[in-house]
């Protein structure tokens, strides 16, 4: 990730009883989130994404401030240049594929790239699907679709909030060589939340251990080293 994409988090936030302290830097092309259920990553996504405030703290993005209370900025969710995948993809039933890929662009006001829309379609492999509706979709086209609206928005910033985890292990399977792809080819950072060391070492270069609303360690893959070993 260049200077002009690292994302930089240090933040505080109260959830009822729950408190979140967290404090890290992402510089790889993807950084992992990686903890239990309930120890706070989704809730740092959303902070990152705009979607929840934090009560203190900073959250830049290379040199654009998303946030800072004692400079009282707080960029709104649709101005943050940030794509948002979640973990049941969140397609719209009453729209076709094609419909659902341009709607992010249109609400984002993002203006229309043919030629990078062929490629992200090309890209994941969804040109076959384009008058569908999700209905008619299997997990995996879903989340692939997801992945397209997405991109198409042309965020600085690629937030992946479990995105496997509703899917199961055949889905997965053919999942992880596309997101593979969006990582070599697409050039967009991610952040990549999730519990399964296993997905996690096939993806990403940088973990951020979250443990209790706060971060363990940060560093490189050998964090997962004693997952990976049970």
């Amino acid at each position: 990730m260049s200077t002009q994409s690292t994302l930089a988090v240090d933040v505080e936030k109260r959830l009822g009883e729950f408190n979140l302290a967290v404090k890290f830097e992402s510089t790889g092309n993807i950084t992992a989130l990686f903890g239990a259920s309930g120890s706070g990553k989704t809730s740092i996504v959303n902070m990152i994404a705009g979607l929840v405030t934090p009560d203190r703290g900073r959250i830049a993005l290379g040199d654009t401030v998303l946030f800072d209370n004692a400079a009282r900025v707080n960029v709104p969710a649709h101005k943050r240049r940030i794509g948002y995948v979640f973990q049941e993809g969140r397609l719209f039933p009453h729209l076709t594929v094609a419909q659902n890929l341009d709607y992010g662009r249109w609400m984002s006001g993002v203006t229309a790239d043919p030629t990078e829309r062929e490629r992200i379609v090309a890209l994941l492999n969804v040109g076959h699907l384009m008058t569908r509706r999700p209905g008619k979709l299997s997990g995996g086209e879903r989340q692939r679709v997801a992945f397209g609206r997405a991109l198409l928005t042309k965020p600085r910033l690629l937030l992946l909030d479990e995105p496997l985890a509703s899917l199961d292990r055949a889905r997965k399977l053919e999942i992880l060589p596309y997101l593979a792809r969006l990582r070599d080819e697409a050039k967009v950072p991610m952040i990549y939340v999730s519990h399964q060391a296993g997905e996690i070492v096939k993806l990403a270069s940088q973990v951020v251990r979250i443990e209790d609303g706060g971060v363990l360690a940060s560093g490189g893959l050998e964090l997962l080293d004693e997952e990976r070993a049970t």
